[in-house]
């Protein structure tokens, strides 16, 4: 095996408010041009770092809004999200929990902060992906996948000094629950401080890791700290972890989708005229009804 190669540790971007309920970092597309670097399969990542809300009666969120091309994975980790979509699927993503939902064709979606985590406030901390589709399956029936985190494969550490969830892919023949189109590897790993790990992925997936808690060592060379994203190069298959204080990881990994994006607002497609289409059928309410 030989080491795969940090390209840049990246500062969380200045946050801005998505709604009035999510206050995130985009790291890419906006924050950084990663250019040939880009993260493909993964268009968006939109991490919403510690926050403490305050008690509302009337929960923060984001109304109504369409997806088209893509599907979008929110990840809870403090604070509880209630959410309901135009194919009839609704829940709430607690700590420790995914939400899979495949837009393709279209769907309405809407996302709030659960009623009763509202009324109580408190600390909040998400992160939201955008995963793209490859063409053949942008136009496919919208899906929904509630990953809860007892459904996760488990892997723990010897004399238990830490533990990895692994929401897809497969970590140490432990295989994931989520169901993919493209290959993906998505872990969220837990290490006690000294606590060291290594593990492999395919070299030519891109790759990154976002610190969510502590601070971390990588590849016994370079320290990451919270809130940060490391990128890596495609140009090996072994990450090596060294917990400088207890820290949780976010791990995403996938092979690259190697078609033309058009992206326009919540459309992510392959042509200007696929934009358009979408944006045509939205207006012609083809994408179902929801109420805001």
């Amino acid at each position: 095996m030989t080491t795969k190669s940090i390209l840049q540790i990246l500062p969380p971007p200045p946050p801005h408010m998505v709604g009035d309920g999510f206050r995130v970092h985009n790291f890419f597309p906006s924050g950084y041009n990663l250019g040939k670097w880009s993260m493909s399969p993964f268009f968006l990542l939109d991490y919403n770092s510690k926050v403490s809300f305050t008690p509302r009666e009337n929960p923060r969120g984001v109304g109504v809004h369409p997806h088209r091309g893509f599907e979008t994975v929110t990840i809870a980790f403090h604070g509880k999200v209630a959410h309901h979509d135009s194919a009839g699927n609704s829940g709430i993503i607690e700590d420790g929990d995914v939400q899979w939902m495949t837009a393709a064709s279209g769907v309405l979606h809407k996302e709030y902060h659960e009623q009763e985590f509202s009324r109580s406030g408190g600390l909040f901390q998400m992160v939201q992906l955008w995963v793209n589709l490859p063409a053949k399956h942008k136009m496919s029936p919208p899906k929904y996948q509630a990953i809860k985190n007892s459904m996760m494969g488990k892997y723990v550490l010897p004399a238990n000094n830490g533990s990895v969830d692994i929401v897809a892919g497969t970590f140490k023949e432990i295989k994931g629950p989520a169901f993919t189109f493209t290959p993906i590897e998505m872990y969220i790993i837990s290490l006690k401080k000294d606590a060291t790990l290594a593990f492999s992925l395919p070299e030519n997936y891109n790759t990154g890791l976002l610190i969510l808690d502590g601070n971390v060592k990588i590849n016994h060379e370079e320290e990451a700290n919270e809130d940060t994203f490391t990128v890596f190069q495609k140009d090996g298959d072994e990450i090596n972890l060294e917990a400088i204080n207890d820290c949780k990881i976010l791990v995403i990994s996938g092979e690259p989708i190697n078609e033309p994006i058009k992206a326009y607002g919540p459309f992510l497609m392959n042509t200007n005229e696929e934009i358009v289409e979408a944006m045509n059928d939205f207006a012609q309410g083809k994408f179902g009804k929801l109420e805001d």
